[in-house]
């Protein structure tokens, strides 16, 4: 593994940098944000900005990220081990696997159990549409999609217009919260949508 050269490319989906591992609760939600996507690596002994600081020894932060998985992902994880040595700098990879069991929950400070998922370099709170996706994804027996003029009409206005929030469907077509939230996650499980999370806000758009 090119260290340096996965440094290069900058934190982002499956790549978080952390000098240290100093809480359980924010590692977790890393962790557990990586896991509900396509999976990561964390390199630990790196900063910020992508400078190599390395660690006196691994054991402490080892300890802390076991924790993190055990205790602090609801279900738990198995975080993958390896130390790379950089210009003998130590460095601590965690590989965490895309997980078949989503979703993960990861406790918060708040000592609730909230589930995160992975936008760009940053591990965001997923909306319940996101969460009722990762929870039905798991199922192998596919979608039944009722293709009624509600779903209908949501797909003419995407034609027209480039994506949709799920407060403007509910909008459009005068539709309760529950309504909407459904007709969202079966057009989305059913790949007929995307859905895409931001930290300001959450769109749907032809997929």
């Amino acid at each position: 593994m090119n260290i340096k050269k996965l440094i290069l490319e900058g934190e982002g989906q499956c790549l978080d940098f952390k000098k240290r591992i100093t809480n359980c609760e924010k590692i977790a939600k890393t962790m557990v944000s990586f896991a509900n996507n396509k999976g990561g690596r964390l390199l630990v002994g790196v900063s910020d900005d992508g400078t190599i600081s390395g660690l006196k020894s691994e054991e402490e932060d080892r300890y802390m990220l076991n924790q993190a998985a055990n205790l602090f992902c609801k279900p738990s994880l198995e975080p993958i081990f390896e130390e790379i040595y950089v210009d003998d700098k130590l460095v601590l990879v965690v590989e965490i696997k895309e997980s078949t069991s989503k979703p993960h929950y990861a406790m918060g400070e708040d000592k609730k159990w909230w589930v995160y998922i992975r936008v760009k370099d940053k591990s965001i709170l997923a909306s319940k549409i996101v969460v009722d996706v990762l929870k039905r994804g798991n199922n192998e027996h596919g979608v039944f999609l009722e293709y009624s003029s509600k779903e209908k009409a949501l797909l003419e206005y995407l034609e027209m217009n480039d994506r949709i929030t799920s407060r403007e469907f509910s909008q459009l077509l005068n539709l309760s919260r529950r309504t909407t939230h459904k007709i969202l996650v079966n057009l989305v499980l059913s790949g007929v949508i995307k859905v895409h999370t931001s930290e300001k806000e959450e769109y749907f758009t032809d997929s």
